[in-house]
């Protein structure tokens, strides 16, 4: 039984393990002591144990109902904060806590040697309890304040190399394009405030939802608010550009925000408010920037190099994937998703991580023939890529497909739209993906980044960020452990956790009744949890199709980069203004940073501001200066020491205050 005092431990023990190894482990023991990762990992791991907890007695008993308590009492404000345990609060903790439990576990070894070892662990507790805070918050300012936390925290892991100028700039333009996105949760917010602020509390409003004492109009407003935030903690388009750059952190980082913590973050937002968003005329915005998405980053996986940017494009596909499903109403499959995909995307990245540690490059173009050397790393990674691709029996194939199916469902104009959108995008997942499996495993060795150095000493071009000598070894096992652990995770853990058919004592949809039908607060009747995906049928034709396409992704991927029968400089040369298009990632760096920033805000907005700070606030006080003194030198011509001037001026004094009174008086 999970009382008040073990939930609010669940994020204590992080910031505990925060504290510890930011002032006493760095004070007393060093910048780079083992204890910093024993302490994490200790903290995490007693996080999780009490996640588990939490989910147990939620399967069991239902939502754990919490008292708020006063935070801020002022003058007729009264803000409350507390703790909401429902079941996708259930569900994300055990998500957050145990990815970021094997992710501390491998950055042990990942990260052995750096001399900022216990500042990366003091930033993991922090990350992963930022984290646990938001998905835990029953009142919106409080969601807003870790979500901030959330914020800070990637921006000092994406920067954590912060001696590389390209790390540096990857976590300012992170922090600064997600700040556009929050700007508009922030609006959401005070807007929601200003109707009532008894609506802070999450229940309370949703109670107000059911009750319809909200307008369409005032949900519409705060929904378009909130999907804002989402769109740049979720990098989804327009403000997806920055997830791709987030790469410039250490691999474990990555893995941790792209499967559990972050860009999850603005899907669980959208979740948390899912009443509201149904109320509101935004849904059909919701799926049709996640359809689009979906393709979109996509499109970019297919032409990427860098194994962790193809691997980032492909987080960013997935929550598209993800935004569809909630914009369709689909809320079971979309959570259910996020969570199969938190395992998968994890095992993925750490894989790309052991194959750094073995290639010293993250450049595809210079891999190759790893297979024989690291053979666990490889069918971990092997397992994660058929998952992600959606293929019979792994755990994506019954998340998305679920979405799919779902979504073919809807059949409206919307509907139809995005179902295609998803279907492409699938096709585009699975070549993306064993492209990059076979330009890693496969082939002939490419030199590895010693390769890549003396190239780029020959072309006179910058030293490639991240890369070192190559060893042709397997990772240790605190690195390959939690990969295998992950991609065992990716192969039952979708079917078992939400069967079509009851398997060994867990019920059909065991999951999507979990998080619909007995979640009362969200869903008050069984027909908006049938709406919501409680019982889906299996849609085979669906399945059929987005099985079609990813065996014909993978078998495109497998002719062009193992059997050399279609060459992708061949194709690029057919395309060449699409295959530029998509490499240079439609040009939206240039867009924003050239375009919008230096030619238009710089340029004009800037520089306007600069002419009038230089010409009037600078000068203000030199213009108060002159003034004075003119005035001064006027008055002092009267001041010449010569008596008949004085009594002119008393003479012509005291004739005006006798005019004044005649006229006035």
């Amino acid at each position: 039984m999970i009382t008040e005092g073990l939930a609010w431990l669940i994020i204590a023990l992080p910031i505990a393990a925060m504290l510890v190894n930011g002032v006493l482990v760095r004070a007393f023991l060093g910048s780079n002591s083992k204890y910093a990762g024993y302490i994490t990992v200790a903290a995490i791991g007693g996080s999780f144990i009490l996640s588990m907890m939490t989910l147990a007695t939620v399967m069991s008993d239902g939502p754990i109902d919490l008292e708020s308590h006063d935070w801020i009492v002022l003058n007729g404000l009264n803000l409350t904060f507390g703790l909401m345990v429902d079941q996708l609060t259930s569900i994300m903790l055990v998500v957050v806590s145990g990815v970021s439990l094997l992710v501390q576990i491998y950055g042990q070894a990942y990260m052995h040697g750096d001399k900022s070892y216990t500042r990366y662990y003091t930033f993991m507790a922090l990350f992963t309890a930022s984290m646990l805070g938001l998905v835990l918050s029953r009142n919106v300012i409080q969601i807003f304040v870790f979500w901030e936390l959330v914020g800070v925290s990637s921006y000092l892991l994406i920067g954590f190399w912060m001696d590389r100028p390209s790390a540096a700039a990857a976590a300012k333009k992170a922090f600064l394009m997600t700040r556009f996105g929050d700007f508009g949760f922030l609006l959401g917010i005070l807007y929601l405030y200003s109707q009532s602020p008894f609506y802070m509390d999450i229940s309370t409003l949703y109670h107000a939802i059911e009750a319809n004492e909200i307008a369409v109009s005032v949900a519409t407003w705060v929904a378009l608010g909130l999907l804002a935030g989402a769109i740049g903690k979720s990098a989804q388009f327009p403000l997806h550009n920055w997830l791709p750059d987030a790469m410039e952190g250490p691999t474990s980082v990555s893995a941790l925000i792209h499967s559990a913590t972050m860009v999850t973050a603005g899907v669980f937002l959208i979740a948390r408010f899912f009443p509201l968003f149904e109320h509101s005329d935004a849904m059909t915005l919701v799926a049709l920037i996640g359809g689009f998405t979906a393709v979109f980053a996509a499109t970019m996986g297919l032409v990427a190099n860098d194994i962790k940017r193809v691997l980032a494009y492909s987080t960013i596909s997935q929550l598209g994937y993800m935004m569809l499903a909630l914009g369709v109403g689909a809320y079971a499959p979309a959570l259910f998703h996020l969570f199969t995909h938190a395992f998968f995307k994890a095992a993925l990245f750490l894989g790309a991580g052991s194959v750094h540690h073995a290639s010293g490059t993250f450049n595809m173009n210079y891999m190759g023939g790893l297979k024989t050397h690291m053979p666990k790393t490889y069918w971990g990674m092997i397992i994660a890529s058929l998952s992600l691709a959606g293929l019979f029996p792994f755990s994506g194939f019954w998340s998305k497909d679920e979405i799919l199916g779902h979504v073919a469902e809807v059949g409206t104009g919307t509907g139809n739209i995005v179902l295609v959108l998803g279907l492409v995008a699938a096709l585009m997942t699975a070549f993306y993906m064993f492209r990059a499996i076979f330009l890693t495993f496969h082939g002939e060795w490419k030199g590895g980044g010693e390769q890549e150095i003396k190239d780029a000493e020959i072309a006179g071009a910058p030293f490639p960020v991240g890369s070192t000598h190559s060893h042709f070894v397997e990772s240790p096992w605190l690195m390959v452990g939690p990969i295998i652990l992950l991609a065992v995770l990716a192969i039952g853990i979708g079917f078992f956790t939400n069967p079509v058919v009851e398997v060994g004592g867990i019920d059909t949809h065991a999951f999507a009744h979990f998080v619909t039908v007995e979640n009362h607060e969200v869903f008050p009747t069984h027909e908006a949890a049938e709406h919501a995906g409680a019982a889906p049928e299996f849609n085979f034709i669906v399945a059929g199709i987005s099985t079609a396409l990813a065996l014909a992704g993978i078998g495109l991927a497998y002719l062009m980069y193992v059997k050399g029968s279609i060459s992708p400089t061949r194709v690029g040369d057919i395309f060449p203004t699409v295959y530029k298009l998509m490499f240079r990632k439609y040009y939206f760096d240039e867009l924003y940073e050239n375009v919008i920033v230096r030619k238009g805000f710089y340029k004009y907005v800037a520089d306007a501001l600069r002419w009038f700070d230089e010409h009037w606030v600078d000068n203000a006080n030199v213009y108060l200066s002159n003034w004075v003194s003119r005035i001064g030198k006027s008055g002092a011509l009267i001041q010449n020491g010569q008596t008949q001037t004085y009594a002119v001026g008393m003479i012509v004094g005291v004739v005006a205050v006798v005019a004044a009174f005649l006229l006035w008086g």
